[in-house]
């Protein structure tokens, strides 16, 4: 009861909120977080997914204290994401806490981004500037967390490279862990292991299991891919392609027969990514 009277708080203030500070944006707010989510829910079709809230404008900030706060504030966003996306709540919730420091990183503070996502190609929301693996790399900004939750969605969902992710039991956080590192989400050998760690020490794969004891299944249609040609340029890395198109490093390897990372200037590179 407290988490669903935290959330129906945090809408109404999502809402009604006249914040004082706004972070500068240099670019129009994405569409993408506007979209309605799909779900096939056959033991209760009267059961709904949230929908975001039109976006007011301001820059919205959550002061968070701790990781009990942490969840408390954002599990039944996450629950609500999983019923949408089929993505399970204690992943993104682990992934939340340790990409925002508990919602209390600086990038956070400057663009209530909760999961890293960068600005990739195509990108056209708002973005900011931090330091990362490189210096003044861009990163999306949403006026909302909210916003943040909902982009994450929506870039795993859409992404051949996290693709066989979903071919995974709901409640496979294991899997789920191991699956992201591989499929290129962060560079940290001991990334599985710590979204590990706060799913096991939070409980937090509680929060799937009560998804699913609701019954909410999604409804997947297959993806369709296509082939790219990337003439190789000076700079270019595997890794960076890899970004760039959405793939993992190890897809491209396989694609092409690649036995190494090295790459030559003008090298042909054929690129299979979900098709637009």
């Amino acid at each position: 009861m407290m988490k669903k009277i935290i959330v129906l708080l945090l809408l109404v203030f999502f809402a009604a909120c006249k914040a004082k500070k706004r972070t500068v944006s240099y670019s129009k707010k994405p569409n993408s977080v506007n979209e309605t989510p799909t779900r096939t829910s056959p033991v209760n079709e009267s059961k709904s997914v949230y929908l975001l809230p039109e976006d007011s404008g301001k820059f919205i900030e959550f002061p968070i204290n701790s990781v009990e706060e942490y969840i408390g504030t954002f599990a039944e966003i996450a629950q609500f994401e999983m019923k949408a996306y089929g993505i399970p709540a204690s992943i993104t919730l682990a992934q939340g806490i340790l990409e925002s420091g508990f919602g209390k990183s600086t990038l956070v503070k400057k663009t209530n981004n909760h999961f890293g996502i960068k600005c990739h190609k195509g990108w056209e929301g708002e973005y900011d500037f931090h330091d990362d693996d490189e210096k003044g790399e861009c990163f999306r900004k949403y006026n909302h967390p909210m916003y943040s939750f909902r982009d994450h969605s929506l870039f795993l969902t859409s992404r051949a490279r996290y693709a066989f992710l979903f071919d995974l039991d709901t409640n496979d956080y294991r899997g789920w862990a191991h699956g992201l590192k591989k499929a290129g989400y962060a560079t940290d050998s001991k990334y599985p292991s710590k979204l590990i760690s706060f799913i096991e020490r939070y409980d937090l794969h509680t929060y799937d299991a009560h998804v699913v004891n609701e019954g909410y299944v999604v409804k997947r249609e297959p993806k369709q891919f296509e082939l790219n040609s990337h003439t190789v340029v000076k700079g270019d890395t595997l890794y960076s392609i890899s970004r760039a198109y959405f793939v993992s490093v190890d897809d491209i390897m396989e694609a092409n027969n690649l036995k190494s990372t090295s790459l030559s200037v003008g090298q042909k590179l054929t690129i299979k990514s979900v098709k637009k």
